[in-house]
């Protein structure tokens, strides 16, 4: 019986360099962080906090996904900025498909707080999509963790993608995958009614697909419960690269070969 083998979600290119970056990452946090990360669910047993969008309620969830990425809350400020503000898009670390920052990292010592904490900024409408809300402070966290304990640097080519990439290491890639994506539906009035789709972050549907089926084979989790939680598209881009990599395993670059000089 002929058999079809599995075609990745991904070409080649984004497969190596998304291999590379578990390793990279792993190099930087340790393994131990992401074999015991909780995998944080869209669910009141991961965010327990009552949420009204008031500034309060945000930075409770700030402060509940700093200790699920093992942050040091004390260690931010978080301000709030309004859809208009125009002046600040180039300085946001994460982008939107229409180039309007839905959050910004400021961890740059000209831009600090007096007391050496670093500003986390969110724009007001992201508040209305606790997703995506999610997504981007995981994201703007994530600089803090990458570039603010200096693991890499603003000259680092793709310290943006890696910023993505680390939240699924850490275990908020649901957040961060689902947001990739986000359809919209418009009332014009008169009942003509339109559609948009907006794109969040660096990653797309189809790496995060991959992403998290590297995340969870490295994991050994063969059928994870959390993946009911993942979007249509995303689920299907997981199981078609879960095949892939269960067929595939042995043509995987050995660990090893990445790790050199870190003394394993």
């Amino acid at each position: 019986m002929l058999g079809f083998s599995p075609k990745l979600p991904v070409g080649e290119e984004e497969r190596l360099w998304l291999d590379s970056g578990f390793v990279r990452l792993e190099a930087m946090l340790g393994r131990k962080r992401l074999l015991e990360a909780e995998v944080i669910l869209p669910d009141a047993a991961h965010f327990p906090d009552a949420f009204d969008g008031s500034e309060a309620s945000v930075e409770a969830l700030v402060h509940r996904i700093c200790e699920y990425m093992q942050i040091d809350k004390t260690r931010i400020k978080l301000e709030i900025f309004p859809d208009e503000a125009e002046e600040l898009r180039e300085n946001s670390l994460w982008s939107i498909a229409t180039n309007r920052p839905a959050g910004i990292y400021f961890g740059h010592e000209s831009v600090m707080e007096e007391d050496g904490k670093v500003v986390i900024a969110l724009k007001s409408s992201v508040l209305k999509d606790p997703m995506v809300l999610v997504a981007t402070v995981a994201h703007e966290l994530g600089h803090l963790i990458l570039l603010g304990d200096g693991h890499l640097d603003d000259s680092t080519p793709d310290h943006e993608p890696m910023t993505d990439l680390l939240t699924v290491f850490l275990g908020l890639g649901i957040f961060t995958a689902n947001s990739a994506a986000r359809f919209q539906q418009h009332d014009h009035g008169g009942g003509w009614h339109s559609w948009s789709m907006r794109r969040l972050g660096y990653l797309t549907q189809e790496v995060y697909g991959y992403a998290l089926a590297k995340f969870a084979a490295e994991r050994g989790e063969v059928k994870p419960e959390w993946l009911q939680h993942l979007s249509t598209n995303v689920r299907v881009y997981f199981k078609r690269s879960s095949a892939w990599l269960a067929k595939n395993a042995s043509r995987m670059t050995p660990r090893r070969i990445f790790l050199v000089g870190r003394g394993e």
